[in-house]
């Protein structure tokens, strides 16, 4: 197979199918190997490379992102795909109503408040910018499929996640301790029991989650959005976050855990939630795309 030649449609199609079987282990929180599934595939391609496979597996997450689905975790959107991967991911998903349970039920799931958590790793960088993204406030644009492709099904099961009270109340209380932790080892104490779980103690109307504090006593307000799924999963933002967050823009940030359900990383948005990504003006959808 010549470097850089299109796939052919029973190349994607094997990809997809095992992409699929990963995915619904995933969403099922199941175990497994992806370098396995990857050395198998393989011996049903012509050829191709496992760095092909790999990026063949973020395409096919770039679909799934652009339907409104989860994807796997790891295999990073990956633009510029091909029609024919959109249109047979599409087909897959129409033919597989099963996906539609999974999603649901991994969006929906309960979540358990972590009472033992080593923050060593806790902290990671924002999700990287294209050169051509451009944060801010706007509507979101159509899944780029081709002409011929139309979406069939898309349910915006980030959307469900958001309404999952359970993960996001289990994303707040290890906010809360990391705070905690964090003022702690920076010689803090006092500082670090005065943080409060507001949205508990007050109500969720505030505009923030978490009132915490810098080193030299300034307080900072968190607000916290919880995802079980992969780092550029988007998020929703109510108005009065956003208004918060424009109001007290160098006292504000997002902290955004993700992953949850395996080993929970966060990364922060500090300032204006516009500043970091695209904002849909109608459903307050924060997306990276």
């Amino acid at each position: 197979m010549a470097a850089g030649e299109d796939w052919s449609q029973t190349e994607v199609r094997a990809t997809v199918l095992d992409y699929m079987a990963m995915l619904k282990l995933e969403l099922s929180a199941q175990a497994y190997n992806k370098t396995t599934h990857r050395k198998a595939l393989l011996t049903r391609l012509s050829g191709r490379s496992e760095g092909a496979v790999e990026m063949k597996h973020q395409n096919i997450s770039a679909v799934l992102r652009d339907m409104g689905h989860f994807w796997i975790p790891g295999y990073k959107p990956r633009s510029n795909y091909q029609t024919i991967l959109a249109t047979e991911v599409e087909a897959w998903v129409v033919s597989n109503p099963e996906i539609d349970r999974h999603a649901l039920a991994a969006a929906e799931a309960p979540a358990a408040t972590l009472e033992h958590f080593d923050f060593t790793s806790f902290e990671v960088s924002s999700p990287s910018r294209r050169n051509n993204f451009e944060a801010g406030v706007r509507e979101m644009e159509q899944a780029p499929y081709g002409e011929e492709t139309r979406v069939a099904v898309r349910r915006d099961y980030a959307a469900r996640e958001a309404r999952n009270s359970s993960l996001g109340q289990a994303g707040e209380e290890l906010v809360v301790k990391f705070e905690r932790f964090r003022l702690t080892q920076e010689g803090h104490d006092g500082l670090a029991a005065k943080v409060e779980h507001v949205s508990r103690n007050r109500g969720d109307g505030l505009g923030f989650d978490v009132l915490s504090f810098d080193a030299d006593g300034r307080e900072k307000f968190i607000e916290v959005k919880t995802t079980a799924f992969a780092k550029e999963t988007p998020f929703y933002a109510s108005a009065s976050e956003i208004r918060f967050a424009q109001k007290n823009a160098p006292q504000f940030s997002v902290y955004r855990l993700f992953e949850f359900r395996k080993t929970p990383k966060c990364y922060t948005l500090p300032g204006m939630i516009e500043q970091h990504c695209a904002l849909d003006p109608i459903s307050y959808r924060c997306s990276f795309r």
